[in-house]
């Protein structure tokens, strides 16, 4: 086996290997963060990811459609649901806009701020043998991935670059 024969088996298994451990990644995140039981978790997974969304800007349905990659119809029932439990709003554009926008609610931000100390707690159990140079490392190569997920996304949607609000 030549040399660019053996480092193309090796990029294969590192590939193979980073699928996996996404894929178990998806998994097992969900369960520490106790985003399935309810009697763990404060929030689902999908109010989470809207109110993270919502924290810092006012969002139509068509903007947290960029930002999320979800279609309408699977973010109108979402925010429904967010309405009727009183974790956002539906709003006027503040600009003047036709489209009406979504924010935060106090009870929202209470039970954000709540679900992100349980997430930061389960992160810092599953971290605590880490070195802080590990954890900083990680983090700038994670981000440096979801970045190279986001622009392929949005290249296969006609798009370029990110989304907005990241």
């Amino acid at each position: 086996m030549n040399d660019d024969a053996k480092d193309n088996t090796a990029l294969l298994e590192d590939m193979v290997a980073i699928e996996y451990e996404c894929l178990m990644l998806g998994k097992r995140i969900v369960r520490v963060a106790g985003f399935r039981d309810p009697q763990i978790g404060i929030l689902d997974r999908s109010a989470y990811i809207l109110l993270v969304s919502l924290e810092h800007a006012t969002l139509s349905i068509g903007e947290l459609s960029e930002v999320t990659g979800l279609d309408a119809s699977t973010l109108n029932r979402q925010t429904a649901a967010m309405r009727r439990d009183g974790i956002i709003e539906r709003i006027p554009d503040p600009q003047g806009g036709m489209a009406r926008k979504f924010r935060i609610s106090r009870k929202g931000k209470d039970s954000l701020q709540r679900q992100r100390r349980r997430n930061l707690g389960a992160l810092s159990t599953v971290l605590t043998d880490w070195s802080s140079a590990d954890i900083s490392e990680f983090a700038n190569l994670l981000t440096r991935f979801n970045r190279s997920v986001q622009e392929r996304v949005s290249i296969n949607n006609g798009r370029t670059g990110t989304s907005a609000g990241e």
